[in-house]
């Protein structure tokens, strides 16, 4: 994905802190007219979101797009379960890694590609504990503190 030709909608920043990131797929997402409105627009939460493996489809649940205002369709549920479309062969190797012990798909970022479609960035990840959280934080505040002093001794 090129960052400067894609318009990031919506990125997941609790992720990596609350994640160890394994690997990272792109994936499309099946909506409707108004939810891509609603995209355009920004109108959507993905903070609370995950990904199942269901009959070999990754489902994507908790994704809220709220309802596009002026739509002249049958309002959508925001929250309705949404089906991710990937390859056969990248959806195996998900399930392959969700079979393992505490591994978890979640989404990282929902941007829309030089193309105009709506792409889901998704992880296969790891839950951190609390003392690797604390690691994680105290390396940032050390990166901060040393690029401080560099800025103000130069």
């Amino acid at each position: 994905m090129s960052e400067k030709n894609s318009k990031i909608v919506a990125q997941n920043r609790k992720a990596r802190f609350n994640f160890e990131i394994i690997d990272t797929l792109e994936a499309g997402i099946i909506l409707t007219g108004s939810e891509v409105k609603s995209l355009r627009t920004s109108k959507v939460n993905i903070t609370d979101t995950y990904a199942a493996s269901e009959k070999n489809e990754i489902l994507i649940h908790n994704l809220q797009i709220d309802e596009y205002k002026n739509s002249n369709q049958p309002k959508h549920n925001p929250r309705r379960i949404k089906k991710l479309l990937l390859h056969k062969r990248e959806i195996k190797k998900i399930q392959g890694f969700i079979d393992q012990k505490g591994l978890t798909i979640i989404p990282l970022k929902i941007y829309f590609n030089i193309d105009g479609i709506a792409k889901l960035q998704i992880a296969i990840a790891r839950g951190k504990k609390l003392h690797d959280k604390r690691e994680t934080e105290k390396q940032r505040d050390w990166n901060r503190s040393k690029q401080r002093l560099l800025k103000n001794n130069s």
